[in-house]
């Protein structure tokens, strides 16, 4: 795959991936925190055979892109879970890992330089592959029930102002939809978890600063408008 012509992306090959099955497509986005202490504990795991994970690509806190798996094969970013009735998310996935050292080791804020190189780098991977909006998500989001990241912290808005996901914009004085919560959350994409842990990486990508658990008429108001670009 040729470099990208606008960014300076450093190769750093890891060992672990594979093919993506011949009936695959690229048509979803995962984003992680690297949740280590370091970007070089990060990287030299990523490219640990005895690991058995990988990104595409990780971008450190000073704003540099490491290429570890070409965009063409599957890495081993995703795991268990689901987004959007797809059950194996490596295989039509683009991940990839900002290093932040996550809410284990001292959870903060992503740097201005580090968050202008995720927006480049995802809009350089949107103009290679068909992603719907929709399918630009939370590693949390297709795995609530073990995942956290990239977590509250990352600014999804400012990335769909540049046209990389979704945020919607509500007017708190409309009618609570008549849907279920859990219906809405159905059909935004998320697979089947806990009640509970479906709300909470819902509410930390789209309404970050109440996470917790409680659903209320914001919640519901986000998920429908969800739901409805969801389906277009």
């Amino acid at each position: 795959m040729a470099a990208n012509t606008h960014l300076n992306i450093i190769d750093h090959p890891s060992p672990n991936f594979g093919d993506r099955p011949t009936d695959s497509q690229v048509d979803i986005l995962v984003m992680h925190y690297t949740g280590m202490q370091s970007g070089q504990e990060a990287i030299d795991r990523l490219c640990d055979p005895a690991s058995s994970v990988s990104s595409h690509y990780l971008i450190e806190e000073d704003g540099r892109i490491f290429r570890l798996v070409d965009e063409q094969k599957r890495a081993w970013h995703a795991g268990r879970g689901e987004w959007q009735k797809c059950v194996d998310v490596n295989s039509n996935s683009i991940g990839i890992e900002i290093v932040n050292p996550g809410h284990e080791f001292g959870y903060r804020p992503f740097p201005d330089i580090q968050i202008q190189s995720v927006i480049e780098l995802c809009q350089g991977i949107l103009g290679r592959h068909t992603i719907p909006a929709s399918r630009i998500i939370a590693h949390s989001d297709m795995a609530p029930d073990r995942k956290e990241d990239p977590g509250e912290l990352f600014p999804w808005q400012e990335l769909a102002k540049q046209g990389i996901g979704l945020w919607p914009d509500i007017d708190p004085k409309e009618v609570r939809p008549d849907e279920e919560f859990e219906h809405l959350l159905d059909i935004i994409g998320y697979g089947e978890n806990d009640a509970i842990k479906r709300c909470v990486a819902f509410q930390r990508h789209w309404r970050p600063r109440n996470i917790s658990g409680v659903i209320d008429d914001e919640c519901l108001l986000i998920a429908k408008a969800l739901a409805d670009a969801s389906k277009r």
